[in-house]
């Protein structure tokens, strides 16, 4: 195959994706303003009073009362109730300080102190 005709062939695939994309963009605004121009006040209404009266018939309180949400509401409040944290009262910014040692516990010391008066390591090339 040619070198030119297959650059014809890419730039024309590159037109047709072009005007492909600009064909979705065009459809998209169009289906955009026609779902934004049939949302009257009087469908929102109904709208709402469908998705309201549908929700109710699911009733979802009979699923959070069959154990799974109630029980883990029931178990964060008394988690919360034995920290102290649900009486408003706040988690102890600090750690306390470790206890003071015993006077009888002598500090750790080097069996013998390091010697100073050798010659630092130096390695020369």
């Amino acid at each position: 195959m040619n070198l030119d005709t297959h650059r014809a062939r890419v730039r024309a695939a590159e037109r047709n994706v072009e005007a492909q994309w600009a064909q979705t963009v065009a459809h998209g605004r169009r289906t955009f303003a026609l779902w934004r121009s049939g949302w009257t006040p009087q469908r929102i209404v109904i709208a709402g009073l469908l998705t309201g009266f549908l929700s109710g018939r699911a009733q979802p309180l009979r699923l959070a009362g069959s154990g799974g949400l109630l029980a883990l509401l029931r178990s964060l409040s008394g988690l919360l109730a034995a920290s102290g944290l649900g009486r408003g009262e706040s988690a102890p910014s600090e750690p306390e300080a470790p206890p003071a040692p015993a006077d009888d516990v002598r500090p750790a010391v080097w069996p013998e102190p390091p010697r100073r008066d050798a010659a630092p390591f130096v390695t020369t090339p």
